[in-house]
């Protein structure tokens, strides 16, 4: 797990396709540029959609990991 504190969370859980990734992307427009996000989710889902948010919007997927039915992302955004 990752040590660093991140700047904010997105609490997804419950939600389905395409909502976690709509947030998402709010909450990232939000953040500073560098900063860290967790998201936290139970779509399995979004194990496909935000690596490919990441990708497609140049933010660095820290990392990701799995707790039973729980995904967890850490997500930096990038700078412009």
């Amino acid at each position: 797990m990752l040590d660093s504190t991140p700047d904010d969370t997105l609490d997804a859980t419950g939600l389905f396709c395409p909502e976690p990734v709509m947030m998402l992307h709010n909450k990232v427009r939000d953040l500073p540029a560098g900063g860290l996000l967790k998201v936290i989710a139970t779509d399995p889902s979004t194990q496909r959609d935000i690596p490919k948010f990441c990708v497609f919007l140049g933010h660095e997927l820290v990392e990701q990991a799995q707790d039973a039915e729980t995904y967890l992302y850490w997500i930096r955004k990038k700078v412009d």
